[in-house]
């Protein structure tokens, strides 16, 4: 039987075209594709700047290095490592916030019970596609004096109150092949701050400022950078990809409405996300709790019909070996960690392969509980 992905990227004639174009140029490094791609990405989030980098990590740890001080830096634990890991990395605490239960996001009453006079920013974490609900964990940052940044890693094009997710602090995302749109390997980080964008210009290239006005050759560094640029060719296929992604998103949002309403048939054992109406969602994944003494059961039983089905997070972060020490008790992010489960999602996925997986969780529902 053929197996199921989890994620599957969608690449055309046109995205393999692309990148041969930029190829034949000769120019494999950093170039004009990044402008345009920078240009297009701030069109449709709705910023000023834009930078094209090598990954989300890379921008999480750019928009970290921009602070001028270190000290904690609030962050869900229910997420992915690198969030924690561009917080260690930049000589920064992590502190771990709880998540709603029910939106399975950071919330602004889970930042204000963090926050001490050692918080210098909070990183919310967009799950699985949905924001947070941003009017007030805003109002907070800015109350508190401590910088917003946004991993909206998982959620290109979803909004709240039609204003897109990466737009209201410093916006970092990913464009790895699970993600809504993909450059291979590949991230961006937006903002409206004009000295931020510059100084994050340098800090990708080496820290090479060449607005130095010198002889053609001179290279002088204002400080210590890194080699975090994406690749022109790389550009060139999230030029291509970009244009899809309203169509890409659509496509997703159909085959999460035919989840919700096969899994509003057993509610005594399975739990869908819940979404405010000023939400849209991107789902970049499709997750649904389930009672944690059928999970291992479910999970073994899609895979024996070869269906890729997963866990996104298991284990969270603070019950992580290399983390436990900034550890503390997250009532829900635990609950959630035990009984999440996440399914095949991706634009490309047909409806006859939605049919078997929605009866193979109906037979294992009917027979194996």
């Amino acid at each position: 039987m053929k197996q199921i992905h989890l994620f599957k990227p969608c690449l055309s004639s046109k995205d393999y075209k692309s990148i041969q174009s930029s190829l034949k140029t000769g120019w494999l490094t950093h170039g004009k594709n990044n402008l345009k791609f920078e240009k297009d990405f701030c069109n449709f989030i709705g910023v000023k700047y834009a930078i094209s980098m090598n990954s989300c990590t890379s921008a999480l740890e750019c928009a970290l290095k921009i602070i001028k001080k270190k000290g904690e830096v609030i962050i869900p634990s229910w997420t992915w490592v690198s969030t924690a890991n561009a917080v260690i990395n930049t000589g920064n605490i992590p502190v771990f916030a709880d998540v709603d239960i029910n939106s399975r996001n950071i919330t602004a009453k889970n930042i204000k019970m963090c926050i001490s006079k050692k918080t210098i920013a909070v990183i919310v974490v967009h799950y699985a596609g949905l924001p947070c609900e941003m009017d007030e964990i805003v109002n907070v940052t800015k109350k508190n004096k401590i910088e917003l940044i946004e991993d909206s890693a998982e959620t290109l094009g979803a909004t709240w109150k039609k204003k897109q997710a990466g737009s209201f602090g410093t916006g970092c995302f990913s464009f790895f092949p699970t993600k809504n749109i993909t450059t291979t390997e590949g991230g961006m980080l937006t903002t409206n701050d004009y000295k931020k964008y510059i100084e994050i210009k340098k800090m990708i290239a080496h820290g090479i400022n060449k607005d130095i006005n010198k002889n053609f050759w001179h290279r002088e560094a204002d400080l210590a950078g890194h080699n975090f640029r994406l690749p022109n060719h790389l550009a060139a296929l999230g030029i291509s990809q970009l244009k899809k992604l309203n169509k890409f998103n659509k496509a997703r949002r159909l085959i999460a409405v035919k989840y919700n309403n096969f899994f509003s048939k057993f509610p005594d054992t399975f739990t869908i996300q819940k979404i405010n109406k000023n939400l849209t969602h991107s789902y970049q994944m499709y997750s649904v709790q389930i009672k944690s003494s059928l999970r291992r059961k479910i999970l073994h039983h899609l895979r024996e019909k070869n269906i890729a089905a997963s866990v996104h997070f298991d284990p969270p972060l603070h019950k992580q070996k290399y983390l436990r020490n900034y550890s503390k008790k997250l009532v829900n992010t635990e609950k959630l960690s035990k009984e999440i489960i996440t399914l095949p999602i991706y634009p490309n996925l047909k409806q006859n392969e939605l049919n078997r997986i929605f009866k193979t969780i109906k037979n294992w529902y009917k027979e194996k509980r």
